[in-house]
């Protein structure tokens, strides 16, 4: 069978480089382009010697339309708006994108599964680390098992990411809301300041911390009379985004048009 070929968005970014050496170095799947924003300072350098391996002969391009002429599918961690415009081409063209963008609102949202319904075959998750799509159902059952206990969900990023709080800890969030029946949106505080009175009873309690290169630590705490129950994930390498990435876009390639997420590809809707 051919391998699928794949174009790596955000080419010049964190994700961008670990996604570029996790295609390079796996058998099923191809890098055939990279691409970036006009302006990046990565543009017409080999994505290869950007991501820390060998020499790629694949220059990195800010033209979307003709490189995704000879793909299969995209893997996009890159902001709202280019993933938008990125999911609207790949409908137009029929393939699979992988979105791990975060920060979208939800016109970005709709945006997105209308390019679904309209042909593209989209996986979008806050997080493709299989450990972290698997702690989301353990996150829901706890927060169904123990209606009464308070939660709160604790991120840590690197200082240069530009979301709070991260896409991860919203689908966090989103567990605990689904396991409790509740909306996350009114029911979700994501700030504390000054003399707040009591917690009230029912929130789900968001803490956004920054600092250094740290790749991601989440920690959903349930706290109840006399016991504190710590659910906890910490990534030590980009890796497994990237890895988790490829997964989907092997799944996805046997499906039809739609919207998708990192649960649907290992089994967790079933």
């Amino acid at each position: 069978m051919s391998r699928l070929r794949i174009i790596v968005a955000g080419a010049g970014g964190r994700m961008g480089l670990a996604n570029i050496a996790a295609v390079a170095a796996h058998d099923a799947v191809e890098l055939v382009g990279a691409l970036d924003r006009a302006g990046s300072a990565a543009l017409g350098k080999d994505a290869g010697v950007l991501a820390g391996i060998e020499p790629l002969g694949i220059l990195v391009s800010d033209d979307a339309g003709a490189l995704l002429d000879g793909a299969d599918a995209i893997i996009d961690f890159t902001a709202p708006a280019a993933s938008v415009a990125l999911a609207q081409l790949a409908a137009k063209k029929g393939l699979v994108h992988i979105i791990g963008t975060t920060g979208c609102s939800a016109d970005d949202e709709a945006a997105i599964a209308a390019a679904g319904a309209a042909g593209a075959r989209i996986v979008k998750s806050g997080n493709f680390s299989p450990g972290m799509v698997a702690l989301t159902v353990l996150v829901e059952r706890a927060a169904r098992a123990l209606g009464d206990y308070d939660v709160e969900v604790l991120e840590m990023h690197h200082n240069q990411k530009v979301d709070a709080p991260s896409g991860t800890a919203l689908m966090l969030g989103e567990a605990a809301a689904r396991g409790r029946n509740i909306d996350l949106k009114d029911n979700s505080v994501r700030v504390r300041d000054g003399h707040t009175g009591p917690r009230e009873a029912g929130t789900i309690g968001f803490a956004t911390l920054r600092g250094g290169n740290v790749i991601g630590d989440h920690m959903v705490i349930l706290a109840g009379p006399s016991e504190r129950i710590e659910l906890n994930h910490r990534a030590q390498d980009r890796t497994i985004y990237a890895n988790g990435a490829i997964k989907a876009v092997r799944w996805a390639v046997g499906q039809a048009p739609g919207l998708y997420s990192m649960a649907d590809v290992l089994g967790l809707n079933d």
